[in-house]
């Protein structure tokens, strides 16, 4: 059973450890070395037909839809 506990414990040390790589570096996340670029299937994509900068237009209009939609309303008020 302690071989369970002491693979747990190095599991949760090295993921923490990478976390704390990621936080610090600061960095953005990016892909790796796959994806739709490396299969040829880019120009494929429904979103940006393959146009990196159509891509970062798009999630910069979804975050700002994102920000203003509420996910409540007043129950209250009559509509």
């Amino acid at each position: 059973m302690m071989i369970y506990v002491f693979a747990f414990i190095a599991v949760a040390l090295v993921i923490t450890g990478m976390a704390l790589g990621a936080i610090i570096q600061n960095k953005p996340l990016k892909g790796s070395c796959g994806g739709l670029n490396n299969i040829g299937m880019k120009q494929d994509c429904a979103i940006c037909g393959g146009d990196d900068d159509e891509c970062r237009k798009e999630q910069e209009r979804q975050q700002r839809e994102a920000q203003t939609q509420d996910l409540a309303y007043d129950a209250t008020k009559r509509q």
